[in-house]
């Protein structure tokens, strides 16, 4: 491999179906893994999110200094992501009083701000150019916002609208399935795609996080928060040995080629 090609490859994965199946089971463990931390634990949404938020900064932080692409730690920080962006947005939304759409007014003006900041200072918000420390830095605090923006998201369409929680997880898969096809059957900016399927994959992990450990009178399954958070680490951990995790390319190698 030449150097060219080395510095040109990002130290995020490509994106392939792989990627969104692990991202689903990864913002699934988001919602378990937070709601074990503050409900289980009794620790509260406060102290979750320092703890979570701890972990999320250190796991950037090694993200930015790792010199390739390490699947384990990559996935690692999404899933840091996913839970602190669980903790955040129930405190915003719970702790705080100001409700399901106060939290998602919020999320949004800030994933909107990070998105913009982004690209005015790099001039792209894909996927393919996070290749230095500015924009990994960039990519991550979006990442944030998006995780955080889905989990409020989640529980605002599960909460209020009668939807229940299975009902919440096919309105967000029905909603990704439109993403999907917008994709493959129009002329829709990839880019923007991307970030929506993004953000609405951590609504359906949410749903879906909720129906396994909610209890049976608020119409989830009642099953542990520890069980259910262990039993999708490892078939995360499995699904990265399984399936291809390759760097995807920075797009002025890909002209190069």
């Amino acid at each position: 491999m030449t150097e060219t090609l080395k510095q040109g490859l990002t130290k995020v994965p490509e994106i392939a179906l792989g990627f969104w199946i692990i991202k689903i089971l990864a913002t699934t463990l988001g919602e378990t893994g937070g709601d074990a931390v503050t409900m289980s634990m009794h620790l509260g949404y406060a102290v979750g999110t320092l703890i979570f938020l701890a972990v999320f900064v250190a796991a950037v932080i090694a993200q930015i200094r790792a010199t390739r692409f390490n699947p384990y730690l990559y996935w690692l920080t999404i899933v840091a992501t996913t839970t602190v962006g669980t903790t955040m947005a129930d405190f915003a939304d719970r702790s705080l009083g100001i409700g399901y759409a106060g939290g998602t007014s919020i999320l949004i003006l800030l994933l909107g701000a990070s998105l913009a900041i982004w690209h005015g200072v790099e001039g792209s918000v894909s996927v393919n150019t996070v290749a230095t420390p500015r924009t990994e830095a960039f990519y991550w605090v979006t990442i944030l916002f998006s995780q955080t923006l889905g989990t409020a998201l989640g529980d605002w369409m599960a909460d209020t609208n009668g939807l229940g929680f299975g009902g919440g997880a096919l309105v967000f898969g029905a909603v990704i399935a439109l993403t999907g096809a917008g994709y493959y059957f129009t002329r829709i900016s990839h880019v923007a795609l991307f970030w929506a399927a993004f953000i609405f994959t951590r609504p359906l992990g949410a749903t879906v996080g909720d129906l396994l450990d909610k209890p049976l009178a608020l119409g989830g399954m009642d099953l542990s928060r520890v069980g259910a958070s262990t039993v999708l680490t490892v078939a995360i951990i499995l699904l990265i040995l399984v399936l291809p995790q390759r760097p995807g390319r920075h797009p002025a190698v890909q002209r190069a080629n």
